[in-house]
C-alpha cells in the first residue's frame, strides 16, 4: 500500500480496476485529493459516488417535474443547498435555478404550484 492507502479508507473497497484519465483530469484529482488529506483512489471513489448520486436525484426531479407535484419550493431550496454544500467543498457547480419550470409566467399569476 502506499502512503495515501490507510485500512480505514479502503476498507469499503471491493474492487480492484483499471481506468484511464486525461493528464489534466488525473493532475486534478491528484491536488483535490492531496488537499482533501485522501488517497487518489478514496477521492475518486467519492468523485463517482456523488455523481451518481446527483444522477439520481437529478431523474428524481425531472420525474416530480413532469408530474407537476406541489413541491417546487422544497426542490428549489434542495438545490439551492446542494450548491451550498458544493461551495463549501470547493467543487465547480452550476447556479440554482430559482424559476418555475414551467416559466415565471405562471408564477406571475398565481398559476403555479
Amino acid at each position: 500500500m502506499t502512503a495515501g492507502h490507510t485500512i480505514g479508507r479502503l476498507g469499503g473497497m471491493t474492487a480492484k480496476v483499471t481506468l484511464s484519465f486525461s493528464d489534466e483530469t488525473i493532475e486534478e484529482a491528484r491536488a483535490f485529493a492531496k488537499r482533501d488529506g485522501m488517497s487518489l483512489s478514496a477521492w475518486i471513489d467519492q468523485a463517482a459516488r456523488e455523481k451518481a448520486l446527483r444522477e439520481v436525484f437529478a431523474a428524481h426531479a425531472a420525474a416530480v417535474g413532469r408530474a407537476r407535484l406541489d413541491i417546487e419550493a422544497a426542490a428549489i431550496a434542495d438545490a439551492q443547498e446542494a450548491a451550498l454544500v458544493d461551495a463549501a467543498l470547493g467543487r465547480r457547480a452550476s447556479a440554482p435555478s430559482t424559476t418555475s419550470p414551467r416559466g415565471p409566467a405562471d408564477r406571475e399569476v398565481g398559476r403555479g404550484a
